[in-house]
């Protein structure tokens, strides 16, 4: 799978980098939270989420202005700019109907494009999302605001972790030492402390409840139930406001999803089931490994540790498990039993490959 990185630029010349990847119906994910195309591309906290959306679709997601390879020094951060932004993309992109996916902040994006392109739309898929930033909430998420830009001023580009470890813990409690690893680095990659803080400040002035009864997509809700960014009763809200909307919990605590979770594994089966597409997960097979998974999984067939395969084969442990990452979402298992459904699957394609006499 191999994503091409285009380049558009918006009403206000500000230049959006935007990637197109798969094949079939296209769904369009609206700008979250710190991205980075390139970097996305390899992580094991979101290169699952590139394989799983775009298994039977053509999957258009962009950096949002002030982030990733999309221009960094910008003026305007608000709901109006964000919303001309997708705007942008899409015509870019040529798209004429499609579905809309918005993640986190960028379901306050969505539910707006929703109601001024009610014709665009196909279906509408909303996760961990929510109508009103956390200025319009209870007292205790103003409090935990004004804790996190205080931790974004005091080290987001200090090499020391630390102070980025706290949105890591938020978005990814049950996340491994690796996993956390690797969206700390992202954070900083994605963008200065400076257009950090004032994109988490305006995250917090968003409130488009106004636009919700205004949705007439066929809409889809989904949220975490133990979700520590976005409450969970912020779903339910989203839920109530779109008409006819659906409104499905999952099991987890993560804000993004890990490969690993049974969670995600009931995410991709509600989102392929609501698009018309649940038929495309029947095509995992080890055949769409790269070799280098393929040999990776082969040690793990073999009983060998990922530090064991790490000195076979030369590489850093993050590296094989990150190839790993990468051989879950691609065979579809998860979970704790998920090694050893993969390696199960690894010796079952062998015995096919090369039967014995």
């Amino acid at each position: 799978m191999e994503q091409q990185i285009r380049f558009c630029t918006a009403a206000d010349g500000v230049r959006l980098a935007y990637a197109v990847h798969g094949s079939g119906p296209p769904v369009v994910r609206a700008a979250t939270w710190l991205t980075h195309l390139e970097f996305d591309w390899q992580s094991p906290i979101w290169r699952h989420w590139l394989e799983g959306l775009a298994d039977g679709h053509t999957l258009i997601r962009y950096d949002e202005r002030g982030c990733g390879l999309s221009d960094r020094d910008v003026a305007d951060l608000a709901v109006d700019k964000w919303v001309a932004d997708l705007e942008t993309v899409v015509d870019a992109a040529g798209l004429d109907r499609f579905a809309l996916l918005g993640v986190s902040q960028g379901a306050a994006i969505a539910i707006v494009y929703a109601a001024r392109h009610p014709e665009r739309l196909t279906h509408l898929i909303l996760y961990g999302g929510y109508a009103r930033g956390r200025k319009f909430r209870n007292p205790d998420q103003r409090l935990q605001e004004q804790a996190l830009i205080s931790a974004i001023r005091a080290g987001w580009t200090d090499p020391d972790p630390t102070f980025r470890h706290v949105f890591s813990m938020l978005f990814l409690p049950n996340g491994t030492a690796h996993q956390m690893a690797w969206y700390d680095d992202l954070q900083r990659r994605s963008t200065s402390a400076e257009t950090a803080q004032r994109l988490f400040d305006a995250r917090g002035d968003i409130n488009v409840v106004e636009f919700g009864p205004q949705v007439t997509a066929k809409t889809l809700v989904v949220h975490a139930r133990e979700d520590r960014v976005v409450p969970v009763d912020e779903g339910r809200l989203l839920a109530s406001l779109i008409p006819g909307a659906r409104l499905v919990l999952l099991e987890s605590a993560n804000h993004i999803l890990l490969a690993d979770e049974p969670a995600w594994r009931s995410f991709l089966l509600e989102v392929h089931a609501f698009l018309g597409t649940e038929r495309a997960l029947t095509k995992a097979s080890v055949e769409d490994l790269s070799p280098r998974e393929w040999e990776v999984l082969e040690f793990v067939a073999a009983g060998l540790t990922n530090d064991d395969i790490a000195e076979r084969l030369c590489l850093s442990v993050r590296t094989v498990e990150r190839h790993l990452s990468n051989v879950y979402a691609k065979l579809r298992v998860s979970g704790k039993a998920g090694r050893a459904a993969a390696a199960a699957r690894f010796a079952r394609s062998r015995e096919t490959s090369f039967p014995l006499d």
